[in-house]
């Protein structure tokens, strides 16, 4: 299981940046421009990476996305 990328970041910070990388995947940049900050933390965690195309995700970018993470560390996943 992949850890929680955004475990050291806050709520509304992380939720922020999963929407990101959603709008990365879709490739809807040009509708939801991405900040120049949001590029560098997501590129630092390791979860993109830019490219001629712009950017993309890497294959941690779509494991989290996917929810492929441990729950326990993940705040933005429910508990049941």
């Amino acid at each position: 299981m992949v850890d929680n990328p955004f475990a050291k970041l806050g709520l509304e910070r992380a939720i922020g940046l999963r929407w990101t990388l959603r709008d990365i995947q879709a490739r809807r940049l040009k509708m939801s421009p991405v900040s120049d900050e949001d590029l560098r933390v997501l590129t630092e965690l390791g979860l993109i990476e830019e490219r001629e195309e712009g950017p993309v995700l890497t294959q941690a970018g779509t494991a989290v996305l996917n929810g492929i993470q441990n729950c326990e560390n993940n705040p933005m996943q429910s508990r049941n």
